[in-house]
């Protein structure tokens, strides 16, 4: 470094210590413009090679690659009148209410709550349990207070909604 001094006060020369500076600066930008590239390249790059057509049937076909199938049940709905026949397959659990991240949406249906009630898989078999609902959950016309086995045919009232269980 090198001092100059003029008029009594002392002035430094930082060229020597900025230099450096903006290299690390310009190497850090380059580092960062290369995270954002292979960020978008993870994105957009194509899926892998697939297998041919023939092999892939094979796979489906071979009896020891099935999984055992389960009973399949679905949630049909009956009333109200405007969004009768409408259909949900239901998942290893499932919650019906208003709420958009519900998997059986009531948002037509004022009288049920935001999430209403639950259903799940026991093994085999389908299971609801009201969520503390303001209105109560019904199964055949009977308030549940505790988990509920449900069948095929069964009714499931939530809210002003009725679902009957189907295959």
């Amino acid at each position: 470094m090198t001092v100059a001094v003029g008029a009594g006060l002392a002035v430094q020369d930082y060229t020597a210590i900025l230099k450096p500076l903006q290299w690390l600066v310009i190497a850090l930008i380059f580092l960062f413009f290369l995270r954002v590239v292979r960020a978008v390249w993870v994105e957009v790059r194509p899926a892998g090679p697939r297998p041919p057509r023939a092999e892939r049937r094979q796979q489906r076909a071979a009896p020891q690659a099935r999984p055992k199938r389960r009973r399949r049940l679905v949630l049909e709905v009956v009333q109200p009148a405007d969004q009768a026949g409408r259909v949900y397959e239901l998942e290893e659990e499932s919650t019906i209410g208003r709420s958009p991240g519900c998997a059986v949406s009531t948002a037509y249906d004022e009288y049920s709550s935001s999430v209403h009630a639950r259903l799940f898989r026991r093994g085999d078999q389908l299971w609801v349990e009201d969520l503390g609902s303001t209105n109560g959950t019904y199964v055949n016309s009977e308030q549940i207070t505790k988990p509920t086995r449900l069948g095929r045919g069964d009714l499931l009232q939530v809210g002003a909604t009725v679902f009957e269980v189907t295959r």
